[in-house]
């Protein structure tokens, strides 16, 4: 067992702590820190009430790397669990070098004055952590992470060459408000409005924001409408997997979503830029994650489910050219039962749970910075099955025909 600290006292970060505590044989002492000590305090007494495992909490600035630093060597964890927001990914990585600590998290970097998804910050510290001996795992979230975990697993075991890779998530859950996101609003509305890209030959393809449309039928959903997006996973897995020649990411959102979202931006309300305000300097979009509903209140009213997964074209191991569907369908009012969380940030804390766990017990290892699909996928894919994200690979008709 293991000393481990987690950083960010969220949904997400309440969901990885709760699964945690259920693992003691893995997990030793948990510590759970965040700018607000009282979230963590919360989550804390909701393990105690479900798992009977008593967990210690801090009040963190994560943006404060001495501070972080001596809450560090304070605690001497084995690992660093970064479920903090993606602009603090750069210090928190700073700190787990000063104190001598591995270190995961479940989303990449970005700068907070520009939507810029992108790794080479973090792929920069390469060098660092190796020289150091320490371990950065990267993007062992749901996706990133379980989709490029899906792909790894569909490549070794049933393909030869992986030559189409899409990514499809669909959040069918009803949260009853008129307009919420599902996961931090700041960092939601960021991706929905940055420029599409998607990987194509050997180079981006860009489109407008939310212009590429398609409908699939989702089981345990329905048929749904989804949009191309950009998302992080495509730069890691175009990146690790070479021979795909094209990839793309799509996420379902409903028309009162994007009605809201559409109004929003046409008012100036998501931007990223300030204004001035009463002679203050304001963020539109920070001022209006403040007024919007906090996703972890919308757990006890979410219902329905998610359904995630990848669908690959390319050569199979038979011989034969296929399609297969590898996917999760997760419920949300299973998960808070389980945990007090809603689906969405279940299925983003179970695989952080078990990324931690692949480290703490050396089944992942390796010094430098890593991209979850730079491991053996079979270890991590036992543990979904065991811990609450089922998974299946159905093969299609064939490829998808948009």
């Amino acid at each position: 067992m293991s000393k481990i600290l987690v950083i960010g006292a969220g949904g997400v970060g309440s969901v990885a702590v709760h699964k945690m505590a259920f693992n003691s044989d893995i997990f030793g002492r948990i510590s759970l820190a965040s700018r607000t000590k009282s979230k963590c305090d919360a989550i804390a007494a909701s393990v105690m009430t479900r798992c009977g495992v008593d967990i210690d909490t801090y009040a963190l600035d994560a943006d404060d790397v001495p501070a972080a630093t001596a809450l560090l060597n304070q605690i001497k964890p084995a690992l660093v669990v970064n479920l903090a927001l993606p602009y603090q990914d750069l210090n928190i990585m700073e700190a787990c070098l000063a104190a001598g600590v591995h270190y995961m998290d479940t989303a990449n970097y970005e700068p907070l004055d520009v939507a810029k998804f992108e790794y080479h910050w973090q792929w920069a510290y390469q060098d660092r952590f190796r020289e150091a001996g320490l371990t950065a795992l990267l993007g062992s979230g749901f996706d990133p992470g379980v989709t490029s975990v899906f792909t790894t697993y569909l490549k070794k075991h049933h393909f030869d060459q992986i030559d189409t890779l899409d990514i499809l998530d669909c959040n069918g859950g009803d949260h009853g408000q008129a307009f919420a996101t599902n996961f931090n609003p700041e960092i939601n509305i960021r991706e929905v409005t940055a420029v599409v890209r998607h990987w194509e030959n050997g180079d981006w393809v860009e489109t407008p924001p939310m212009s590429v449309k398609q409908s699939f039928d989702f089981e345990a959903v329905g048929t749904k409408n989804m949009y191309l997006m950009y998302h992080e996973e495509i730069e890691s897995l175009k990146t690790h997997l070479p021979e795909i020649k094209r990839i793309r990411f799509w996420m379902t959102f409903g028309d009162e979503y994007i009605k809201h979202l559409t109004v929003l931006q046409n008012v100036g309300m998501t931007r990223i830029d300030p204004v001035i305000y009463e002679g203050k300097e304001i963020i539109p979009l920070q001022f209006l994650k403040a007024v919007l509903p906090e996703p972890a209140s919308l757990g006890p009213t979410t219902k329905g489910k998610t359904n995630i997964g990848c669908i690959a074209t390319g050569l199979g191991k038979d011989g034969t050219e296929k399609t297969l569907y590898i996917y999760n369908i997760c419920d949300h009012e299973d998960a808070y039962a389980e945990t007090g969380n809603q689906a969405v940030s279940y299925t983003t804390g179970v695989p952080a749970m078990i990324g931690a766990a692949m480290l703490l017990t050396g089944k992942w290892a390796g010094a430098g910075v890593w991209n979850i699909e730079q491991f053996d996928p079979d270890p991590f894919m036992e543990m979904l099955n065991q811990h609450g994200l089922p998974w299946q690979v159905k093969e299609l008709d064939g490829a998808l025909k948009f």
